[in-house]
């Protein structure tokens, strides 16, 4: 078996909401006297998990609890959750960029992490300064960085930027510059945020193709994303995190599995999530997922009509405001479209309230689906509401007599094509019709 390179015990942060410090000057002398005795914050034991949906008492969260795991030489840990889950104060805990409330991180060998847009670079030095500070940092010698310069900014697409200071790169160009030195410098653990989301598909691709092949060197990697596609395909195993505690740990196919079956939406009232008004020149104000009559169901069948009904609310007029939502089945993306594909709606968008009612298409296959919606302007993702809804697609009402219907018929889509015989035999005296 081999050896451990990350083992956490007992890990929890916890924060205080609103202002720095205890709040009072008791608290702090408490705190303190308390510290110096060797004995437990006193503060520790009021807090409030980290749930989002609901307002709590105490002005105490823990972000993370008790969170327990261990992980080995070239293992690939898949970590997802639903947003405010703690995945990324996970790893910043991890990448020591913060430290913990309680518990312990033992990690043996150098770690490289790519948690937001810039992480790691100085804005005022070029790419080609802030890759040898990162390998200054790793332990690297200037020999060793400058044997990998030329093949990181060749991956990460910049070299003729290489001399540039980095404030002027574009968020796109930092995050394919981060991952790239991130991955080319041969640290023993890799981390890697959702923050991959910036780059552009084709880039995505590249990347996971990158941490499979680094993988393969011996190297471990932790790796954060919402797509459920990616981490089946690239982990070996998986921690499931919700509301701040790890809720499962196993196969990545196993903790997807979970994760996809995780808070139903049933106890949230149904397929219909409403959210709070915020003061934003325009944002969400309640998604669903409905049948022809109109009712918020769990469970659809193939002959059922299902449509997803958008409401959202726009405060300043705007010229460049488009709806997009993303439909995935069994944790992989299956298609996206934009509310701008076949225009419906003028193009400048009056202040005032929206509804949209979209039809899900017929082709659709048995198999559970999420669905993330999210308000664009000119590309930028200023209210994304990631795996929002939920619902089964069930095949079991389906006609087994019928000679086209095929359980285990491969792929995620179940396309009728029309087929039309243009030539074909005919005995004598038949009708070719």
């Amino acid at each position: 078996m081999s050896e451990l390179v990350i083992q956490v015990e007992n890990l929890s942060k916890q924060y205080r909401l609103g202002e720095f410090g205890s709040g009072t000057l008791y608290e702090d002398l408490n705190r303190w006297w308390h510290k110096i005795r060797g004995k437990e914050d006193p503060y520790l034991i009021i807090g409030d998990i980290n749930d989002r949906t609901v307002r709590g008492d105490s002005n105490y969260v823990w972000a993370l609890r008790d969170i327990n795991f261990e992980v080995r030489k070239g293992q690939v840990l898949g970590i997802i959750g639903k947003n405010g889950a703690g995945k990324s104060t996970l790893l910043k805990l991890l990448s020591k960029v913060t430290s913990p409330t309680t518990g312990v991180i033992r990690i043996k060998g150098r770690v490289a992490s790519l948690l937001e847009v810039g992480t790691g670079f100085h804005p005022e030095l070029t790419g080609r300064e802030n890759i040898y500070l990162n390998g200054t940092i790793l332990g690297m010698t200037r020999k060793e960085v400058a044997a990998k310069l030329e093949q990181i900014a060749e991956f990460a697409g910049v070299t003729r930027y290489l001399d540039t200071p980095t404030k002027r790169f574009s968020s796109g160009m930092m995050v394919r510059l981060g991952f790239s030195v991130a991955a080319h410098l041969e640290p023993e653990i890799l981390i890697v945020d959702e923050v991959l989301a910036v780059g552009d598909v084709e880039f995505q691709k590249k990347c996971i193709g990158k941490m499979g092949e680094v993988s393969r060197t011996g190297r471990t990697i932790l790796f954060v994303s919402h797509n459920m596609g990616s981490v089946r395909n690239l982990c070996d195993s998986g921690i499931l995190l919700d509301k701040g505690q790890m809720v499962f740990s196993g196969s990545a196919n196993e903790t997807v599995d979970r994760y996809l079956s995780l808070g139903s939406t049933e106890e949230e009232g149904g397929n219909r999530v409403v959210f709070p008004e915020k003061d934003h020149f325009a944002q969400l104000l309640e998604v669903a997922v409905e049948n022809g009559a109109g009712q918020s169901l769990n469970t659809y069948y193939y002959e059922d009509e299902i449509f997803l009904r958008i409401k959202y609310l726009v405060r300043e007029s705007r010229r460049n405001l488009w709806v997009r939502v993303m439909v995935s089945r069994n944790g992989e993306p299956l298609f996206t479209s934009y509310d701008i594909d076949r225009p419906v709606i003028p193009e400048m968008r009056r202040a005032g309230e929206y509804v949209a009612l979209v039809k899900m298409p017929e082709y659709l296959k048995a198999g559970v689906y999420t669905i993330t919606v999210s308000l664009v302007e000119v590309g930028r993702y200023f209210d994304e509401k990631i795996d929002v809804l939920k619902f089964v697609l069930d095949d079991t009402k389906s006609d087994t007599a019928d000679k086209g219907y095929r359980l285990d018929k491969p792929g995620v889509l179940k396309a009728e094509l029309d087929w039309r015989y243009v030539e074909h035999p005919v005995l004598v005296g038949e009708s070719a019709s």
